[in-house]
Order: structure tokens, then C-alpha cells, then sequence
């Protein structure tokens, strides 16, 4: 057997996996308003706890969301204002003394202490906080980038109560409006549930866990259970590190929506190079040889297929096709879902091959000692 035809062989081999036994990770299709939940007996009390470092341009739409929640029962909201320098805590309250709202309250973080990363030691104090007085049920812990549909957390409320999940966490819908938005920020997701199949994080059976950190509703309890939030100070990506923290003492829950939206604008590749290489390296725990793996990894699933459905000949060639049509038709559903051209279904090969230079770059960066580096603070390798 060639060479040649053993690396298609693989390629296809790695890609009818993925459409078959991933947990049907691409079709897109577990979503919160495809759930239908009865209202609980009463309103559990909610606290959501909201870190913010240099938020001026989007503060006030994500306050004014959690604002104008029409949850039934007490829900207060924290935004821990963590040394922000542009006004973030001002345009925050301002915010609220236009909705004539009691329900915020603005806590000033302290200085960063060693072996904490940023946003985690944020929400640490704004939960610390929280349960000074009576403890709430549940925590949202979310991002000040998010913004929400007025009956978010009741829908998210209800349906942790109805299954008894001690996280519910929803993936914000990501801006895709740029040309490097469009081209970039489908795959990021894509990449995301392959990684983390969102059925398999919400088998309590399976081992996988995973959540996204701009929307999370906690059960306060199972969190103390878990070890509390300082089993996670040093994470950078918090959200899938909490949640798997959380599946071991209790059910899960993840899926995709339209009701809470990112703020956050990326208007160019740099801006997404930076978002990904941020964190892409502490993914790989900050190892050569697993960085290696990846590099070797994704060259040969989205790099071989393209590469020898055009240059390859014969049985080696027909399989790369047969790859490639696999890969560019298993990306459609959440093309369709950020409502952008199925033509970049074929194109997934270079999305992917732009996310592999994202993640050199981030291993390059934590060799610089800029790892993680994140408003002006180097998070990575705590």
C-alpha cells in the first residue's frame, strides 16, 4: 500500500467517524428552544455574578438584558468591577438607575492574587458575595459581554429544576457579521462540539463534560459539592474545567441558542487570532508533544483530503474526495445556523488550517511569556 493511499485511507476512515459515531456533534441540533418545560412549584432565589474587566463599549447592553429578565422570583444581580479603568462600574450603575432597578449591586475587585486567573478570582468574590446573607439556589455565571432575551432565565431555571441538572449552560450565539467573523466563528463552534459533543455532555453515563462560560446557571449546593469555585483558580478555560468539576456530582447540560447573544465584535483575523491563542495552548496543557499531535492531527484530517482530491490519482484520490465531501457537508448545519453561505463548506480546510497557525501562535506566545495574555494581564501556565 502507498503512502499515499494510507493517509487518504486514515482521512476518510477519521471522517465517516465523525459522522457516525461522534454523537452527531454537527447537526446542530440540541438547542434550548427545542426544550419544553413546565414552570416549577416556586421560583428558586438566583444571584448572577458578572466579572468585568474593561467593559465600557458593552456593559450597559448586557446589564440592561439581565435588567429586564422577567424571571418571577428574586434574582439580584453582582457585577464585580475588577480594576477596570474605563468607567465600566459608572456606565453599570447608570444603567440601572435608568431602569429604576434595586436588583444591581457593584462589587470592587481586589488586586489579582498569584495562581488565580483573571475572570476566575472575579467570580470568586462576586459568589463570596452572594452568599453573605441567604445563600441563593442557583448562580448564573456569566460574562459582561452577554446580553439576554428577557425570559432567558426562566426558561433556563425551568428546565434545571425539571431535570435536576446542577449546571445548565447555554452557547452564547457568537457575532458573525464580518468577513472574518463569517469565515472564522462557525468553525469555532464546529470545533467546539466536536470536541465536546454536546450529547455526550448531557449523558450523565458519559464521561465528556463541557459548558460555555458566558452563560451558566449553577446550583449553588453542587458547587460547594464540587470543591467551589477555587477548584478552578488557576484555569483558563474555566467554563469546561467547572463543568467537569460539576458532572461529578451531578447531571449536566449544554446546548446551543438563540436567546443569549456575544456582544463582542471581532472586525478582523487578528482579533479572533487573539481570542483563540489566548487559551488554545493551556487546551493542550501547555505540552510539546501533545501540540505536536495536534499539528500532525489536523493536517491530516482537513489538510489531506483537499490536498489529494486535487493532486492524488486513483483509489487514493477517490477516498480524499469522498473525505472532503464528508467534512464540507457535515459543516452545513451550523453554517446554517450563523446563517452564512453553504459555499464555505469546502472551504473548511483552510478555516482549519488558519485555527492550526491560531494555536502555533498561542504555544509561541507562552514561550515569549505572553501566554494567555488577556487585558493586560499574562494568565497563562498559573
Amino acid at each position: 500500500m502507498s503512502i499515499t493511499l494510507a493517509i487518504a485511507g486514515t482521512a476518510f476512515a477519521i471522517w465517516v467517524y465523525l459522522l457516525t459515531a461522534r454523537g452527531r456533534f454537527w447537526t446542530a441540533s440540541i438547542r434550548e428552544d427545542r426544550t419544553n418545560t413546565p414552570a416549577p412549584a416556586a421560583w428558586p432565589d438566583i444571584v448572577a455574578v458578572v466579572p468585568a474587566r474593561d467593559e465600557a463599549d458593552v456593559i450597559a447592553q448586557s446589564i440592561g438584558s439581565l435588567l429586564s429578565q422577567d424571571y418571577p422570583g428574586r434574582f439580584t444581580i453582582v457585577l464585580v468591577d475588577d480594576q477596570s479603568s474605563d468607567g465600566t462600574a459608572a456606565i453599570a450603575r447608570d444603567t440601572a438607575d435608568r431602569a429604576a432597578s434595586t436588583r444591581l449591586e457593584i462589587l470592587s475587585g481586589s488586586l489579582l492574587p498569584a495562581g488565580w486567573a483573571g475572570k476566575v478570582w472575579a467570580m470568586k468574590q462576586g459568589i463570596a458575595h452572594a452568599g453573605r446573607a441567604t445563600p441563593p439556589a442557583y448562580l448564573l455565571l456569566t460574562d459582561a459581554d452577554i446580553a439576554y432575551a428577557p425570559d432567558t432565565l426562566r426558561r433556563l431555571v425551568a428546565h434545571a429544576e425539571a431535570t435536576q441538572c446542577v449546571l445548565v449552560s447555554l452557547m452564547a450565539k457568537l457575532r458573525c457579521e464580518s468577513l472574518a467573523e463569517r469565515a472564522l466563528i462557525p468553525a469555532f463552534i464546529f470545533f467546539f462540539q466536536m470536541l465536546y459533543p454536546f450529547a455526550w455532555v448531557n449523558r450523565r453515563e458519559n464521561a465528556t463534560a463541557g459548558a460555555a462560560g458566558g452563560c451558566m446557571l449553577v446550583r449553588a449546593d453542587a458547587l460547594q459539592r464540587a470543591g467551589g469555585i477555587d477548584a478552578i483558580r488557576g484555569a483558563l478555560i474555566d467554563d469546561c474545567t467547572l463543568a467537569a468539576k460539576l458532572k461529578s456530582v451531578g447531571p449536566i447540560w449544554l446546548g446551543l441558542t438563540d436567546r443569549v447573544l456575544s456582544l463582542r465584535p471581532y472586525p478582523g483575523f487578528g482579533d479572533i487570532r487573539r481570542m483563540v491563542s489566548r487559551s488554545a495552548y493551556d487546551q493542550l496543557h501547555y505540552s510539546p508533544i501533545l501540540l505536536a499531535g495536534t499539528v500532525a492531527g489536523m493536517a491530516l484530517t482537513y489538510v489531506a483530503p483537499p490536498f489529494l482530491a486535487l493532486f492524488g490519482a486513483g483509489t487514493a484520490q477517490m477516498l480524499a474526495i469522498a473525505a472532503w465531501i464528508i467534512m464540507s457537508l457535515i459543516y452545513q448545519p451550523i453554517l446554517r445556523f450563523y446563517r452564512v453561505s453553504p459555499l464555505w463548506g469546502p472551504a473548511l480546510p483552510v478555516v482549519a488550517f488558519a485555527y492550526l497557525a491560531f494555536t502555533l501562535d498561542s504555544a509561541y506566545q507562552h514561550m515569549r511569556g505572553k501566554g494567555g495574555l488577556w487585558k493586560g494581564r499574562v494568565q497563562a501556565g498559573l
